[in-house]
C-alpha cells in the first residue's frame, strides 16, 4: 500500500521543530520516529499513530479514529485516524502531539 505524499509532507511540517525525526518505510507505508521510537506515519491517507496503552482508550473516543489492525488484530497503543480527522492543521497538529507526546516519554533508541 502506498501513502500520500501530502499527508506526509504536512506530518513533516507539524515535527519539523522536534529534534531527532527520521523516517522509514515500514507498513506498507511511511513512519516517524522521534529519537528511535515510532511515533506516527502515514499509510494510504491515513495517519497512523503511537498512542501507547494509556492514551489508547481516550484516542480512540476520538471521531474518525479506529484500532490499528494491521496485523487482523487490533495493536493496543496504536490508532489510525481518517483523512477527514485531521483536515485542518490544527487536528493534525493535535494528533501528531498526542503521538509526540508519547514517543518523548520512551528512553531513546
Amino acid at each position: 500500500m502506498a501513502y500520500d505524499e501530502g499527508v506526509a509532507q504536512r506530518v513533516r511540517e507539524t515535527l519539523a521543530d522536534e529534534r531527532g525525526v527520521t523516517e522509514q518505510k515500514m507498513f506498507g507505508g511511511l513512519a516517524f520516529l522521534l529519537r528511535g521510537n515510532m511515533c506516527c506515519g502515514v499509510i494510504g491517507e491515513e495517519l497512523m499513530l503511537r498512542v501507547g496503552p494509556e492514551g489508547y482508550d481516550e484516542a480512540l473516543a476520538q471521531r474518525h479514529a479506529r484500532p490499528m489492525d494491521f496485523t487482523g488484530r487490533p495493536m493496543r497503543g496504536m490508532v489510525y485516524v481518517a483523512s477527514r480527522g485531521f483536515e485542518s492543521d490544527a487536528d493534525l497538529t493535535r494528533w501528531v502531539g498526542r503521538a509526540a507526546d508519547f514517543a518523548r516519554s520512551l528512553p531513546p533508541k
